[in-house]
């Protein structure tokens, strides 16, 4: 077992991605800055919360459902690769870019390597 492939781990990225749509249903105000900065349209912004909800639910699946779990890390990964250019289209700090960049290269891990059975 490696720590990306716990289940606690899968939990406790849900708990972080499930406040996170709390976060971005209410637009506390440093997200609503980073997604201005980024141009993000007023149109998207309703959907982010309902995206980060499905992922926590789906890493949460991880004990009964693992292939629903993967999919999840597969479908963050995209989530992350589209971020990561975001922050570069919008020529963002590569300082505010690294918690995206993070956050896909751990997803992209977590789907190659599955997560544990049993």
């Amino acid at each position: 077992m490696s720590a990306l492939t716990s289940p606690k781990t899968y939990a406790g990225l849900a708990a972080f991605h499930a406040v996170d749509a709390v976060a971005c249903g209410v637009q506390v105000a440093p997200i609503k800055k980073v997604l201005d900065d980024l141009g993000v349209p007023d149109e998207i912004r309703p959907v982010l919360p309902v995206v980060k909800a499905a992922a926590a639910i789906g890493l949460l699946s991880v004990t009964r459902f693992p292939a629903l779990a993967r999919l999840t890390t597969a479908m963050l990964t995209l989530y992350f690769t589209l971020a990561v250019g975001a922050h570069i289209r919008a020529h963002d700090k590569v300082v505010n870019t690294v918690p995206a960049a993070t956050f896909l290269a751990t997803f992209a891990v977590m789907t190659v390597k599955g997560p544990d059975r049993g």
